[in-house]
């Protein structure tokens, strides 16, 4: 394919044709009566079209008639009257007799230098076909991996419930106190990370709405260890707002844990309070704070009890959360405080040991 010959007299003109011929971009220059006056070699290869038979011909006759579209003839003439510019306008070609629907994206501007007598205008002519294709292709695959994602989650959690539905029975069936309360630690660890499952497939993001999975995840947990909920309770207050699902999961088990300690050792048979969990930000700071009414800590003096699982559970998903741990007496009872104090200083200062959990 030969590059045509133009029709153009004056050197300004003749220059300007030769510049849209040899252009890689596809471009078009058009009369006042939207004849072909030059068409780059791009723009011919790009949509099957000979250039040597394009030029003189009218643009809404190239290839077979696909082009004479009202619209696309309706914005050059308002361009060459000088009253628009197209720029980027997004059309449709009609599927032709080899070829299909192609989705275009167009500019037209109206070309003015000194000492022109005639009207010209280029048009660049992109065509987006396979590129909205492709971007289609890409979100279908998207919205695919999301429902798989979800589905994915959903039997998670169904498996998870199973579990610890399976650890429940179990903890039920055995007369040894020491090995149904290990099945009911374990059990309440498999029930908050199968609370956050359920959140994540509902939601269909990676992020969990972190008050409503505390109040879901103590209610769990009150209903597997509370003998009487009539007088010892689990009360959650959380500011609005969501956590990722990576995050959510170490607070979790952080207030699993600490409740289970204090319905294990704050509060001697037959005697009720309140548990309660706390969720507070401000600004980079958060606060996670788990207290109960009970008995209070040992005295002074009375020699630390060596850490156990729970509390080294606990110091280690601070540590991974950047966050201080802290005890203090409630008077009466236990605060237990974990504090981030900076998201944006990843050093902590060392945290104290939590009395064993």
């Amino acid at each position: 394919m030969t590059p045509p010959p133009t029709q153009a007299s004056d050197p300004v003109t003749r220059l300007a044709d030769a510049m849209v011929v040899n252009s890689n971009t596809p471009l078009i220059m058009l009369d006042e009566d939207l004849t072909v006056i030059a068409a780059s070699l791009s723009f011919c290869r790009a949509f099957g079209l000979d250039c040597a038979v394009l030029t003189g011909s009218s643009i809404l006759e190239m290839g077979d008639g696909e082009w004479d579209v009202a619209r696309l003839k309706s914005l050059l003439r308002a361009t060459g009257s000088g009253g628009a510019n197209i720029d980027d306008y997004e059309m449709v070609v009609p599927a032709a007799k080899d070829r299909s629907e192609r989705s275009l994206k167009l500019s037209a501007h109206r070309l003015e230098y000194p000492g022109s007598q005639s009207i010209r205008l280029l048009l660049t002519v992109i065509d987006t076909t396979e590129a909205k294709t492709a971007k289609r292709e890409m979100e279908d695959l998207i919205a695919n991996n999301v429902m798989l994602m979800q589905e994915l989650q959903h039997r998670v959690a169904n498996s998870l419930q199973i579990i610890a539905s399976v650890l429940m029975q179990s903890a039920r069936r055995v007369s040894n106190d020491e090995t149904r309360s290990h099945l009911q630690m374990a059990q309440n660890r498999v029930l908050s990370i199968a609370t956050i499952q359920k959140q994540l497939s509902q939601s269909g993001s990676d992020e969990v709405e972190l008050g409503p999975y505390l109040e879901q995840l103590c209610e769990s947990i009150g209903i597997s260890m509370i003998a009487d909920p009539e007088i010892l309770t689990i009360e959650v207050d959380a500011v609005e707002g969501s956590v990722s699902s990576s995050k959510s999961v170490s607070f979790g088990l952080i207030v699993t844990e600490l409740v289970i300690n204090a319905l294990k050792h704050a509060y001697p048979v037959d005697q009720g309070g309140t548990i309660r969990v706390s969720y507070v930000t401000e600004g980079s700071v958060w606060t996670l704070e788990v207290e109960d009414d009970g008995v209070g800590m040992p005295l002074d003096d009375r020699p630390a009890a060596v850490a156990g699982l729970g509390t080294s559970i606990v110091e280690a998903l601070a540590r991974q959360l950047q966050a201080n741990v802290s005890i203090t007496d409630a008077d009466p009872g236990t605060r237990i405080t974990i504090q981030h104090e900076d998201a944006e200083n990843p050093e902590t200062e060392p945290m104290p040991t939590v009395a064993a959990l």
